[in-house]
């Protein structure tokens, strides 16, 4: 039986950095619709955007995380925008072993946009009164079971992190707990 192809709506943020005035609302409201419980803690580290920023250029740039990249990337490039010189890791989405930003500040585990999942749309859409954040949706094919993977990339991450021994053990307990219920 051959892969079937499924039809998936995507969301995803466009970003108009001509809008963005730097005021980093997106980055708050984020960290408080993550929080636990929700919206009881605002930390802007926890946040899944990042606003870069070099004000005297009136420079700001949203950048949301996207998937975890297991290994450093090749690209060292530099950006220059209005004189101000930045490093291609600035615009990078990706969480990765080479930098700390999308990673949870506690846990060092990365982090990655949900879009505000159960929510009418993502918070940094809704909050941006700029404008600079709209959301997008289109059709896409996807297969079968690439949902798998994103669940694999979290089990590897925190079996670097704790051991595979005590993530078995976890889930194990896990198991047995909601098996008691």
């Amino acid at each position: 039986m051959k892969d079937e192809k499924l039809k998936k709506v995507v969301k995803t943020i466009k970003i108009d950095v001509d809008k963005c005035n730097g005021c980093r609302a997106c980055e708050v409201i984020c960290s408080a619709i993550h929080a636990a419980p929700k919206y009881s803690s605002n930390n802007p580290a926890r946040a899944r955007i990042r606003v870069i920023r070099a004000p005297l250029s009136d420079i700001y740039v949203p950048v949301y995380s996207g998937d975890y990249a297991p290994a450093e990337c090749a690209g060292r490039d530099k950006y220059t925008i209005d004189g101000k010189e930045y490093d291609e890791c600035a615009f990078c989405r990706a969480s990765c072993p080479s930098r700390d930003e999308f990673k949870e500040p506690d846990s060092g585990l990365p982090l990655k946009c949900d879009m505000c999942e159960g929510e009418e749309e993502p918070q940094c859409v809704k909050w941006c009164l700029a404008e600079a954040l709209v959301l997008e949706e289109r059709e896409e094919e996807v297969e079968e079971g690439q949902e798998q993977e994103e669940l694999e990339i979290g089990l590897e991450a925190l079996a670097r992190k704790f051991g595979l021994q005590n993530v078995i053990d976890s889930i194990d307990r896990m198991s047995m707990a909601k098996k008691e219920e």
